[in-house]
């Protein structure tokens, strides 16, 4: 009798351990399709409605450029973040200087200028054009445009995933997993996927941040929008598969053993 007891119980552990199949593992599984979607939902090439751009005019005479730089005070800095996102860090830099947001025609209005259209320029197209036209009233015009809320976004393994505001536009690899804590204890150091869009198609690219040539990759220094995957280990997912109530089972078990062993002993 005690055996069959025993031999229940046994079974009884056993089956409060099975696993749940791998293909329940939905957010592992689709969270590169996921990525590419965001990625694909934005455009890293053009300045779009709503971009808020830094335009900082210099000259030989810093009088004659002040005019156009009239919504702009030295002693004050922006900082930036993005609705239900994270906020700048105090490491980070400011972006400080005068700010243009696109509107949704993709205009901006500037000073004694007027109305430019940004449609379907990069940045690098529109400060070409706009050297060009304070030409007018500056001799040889230094221009200088950056994203304010420039934002680049971190899943998978690490402490903090979301998508995070770098406000002097200048972001790295490993800058960004710090903002985002870093990896998780579970996340593969040789997996970490870099997604970007170039030409109208997503580009991916992995990168080991055991091999420091990561930092020649053209993938190191991040563009607008890039969007970085840290994928779990083998650990974790045998964690994930495993049913989270095994402990509770085992632990019934273990008392029902326990009761049936001093009921059997008398």
């Amino acid at each position: 009798m005690k055996h069959i007891f025993y031999s229940a119980c046994l079974v009884l552990v056993l089956f409060s351990c099975k696993s749940r199949p791998s293909n329940d593992l939905n957010y592992m599984q689709n969270i590169e399709q996921t990525a590419t979607q965001l990625v694909l939902a934005n455009s890293t090439n053009f300045i779009q409605p709503g971009d808020q751009l830094v335009i900082m005019v210099t000259a030989r005479d810093m009088e004659v450029a002040k005019p156009f730089n009239q919504n702009y005070s030295s002693g004050t800095a922006a900082q930036y973040s993005l609705p239900n996102s994270n906020l700048p860090t105090a490491s980070q830099t400011t972006v400080s200087g005068p700010t243009y947001v696109v509107d949704s025609e993709s205009n901006i209005y500037f000073p004694y200028i007027g109305k430019m259209s940004v449609e379907g320029k990069t940045i690098e197209m529109f400060r070409d054009e706009l050297r060009n036209s304070l030409t007018a009233y500056i001799k040889d015009p230094g221009i200088n445009i950056r994203h304010a809320n420039y934002k680049i976004t971190v899943l998978g393994e690490v402490r903090n995933p979301g998508t995070f505001v770098v406000p002097d536009g200048n972001a790295t690899l490993l800058s960004a997993l710090g903002l985002a804590g870093d990896l998780t204890i579970h996340g593969k150091r040789d997996n970490v996927l870099v997604l970007r869009k170039m030409n109208d198609e997503v580009v991916k690219k992995t990168l080991d941040l055991r091999d420091a040539g990561i930092i020649s990759s053209d993938f190191y220094q991040l563009k607008q929008n890039d969007v970085i995957v840290v994928a779990a280990n083998e650990s974790k997912q045998k964690e994930s598969r495993m049913n989270p109530n095994t402990p509770l089972y085992i632990g019934a078990a273990g008392i029902i053993v326990t009761v049936l062993g001093v009921v059997l002993s008398k």
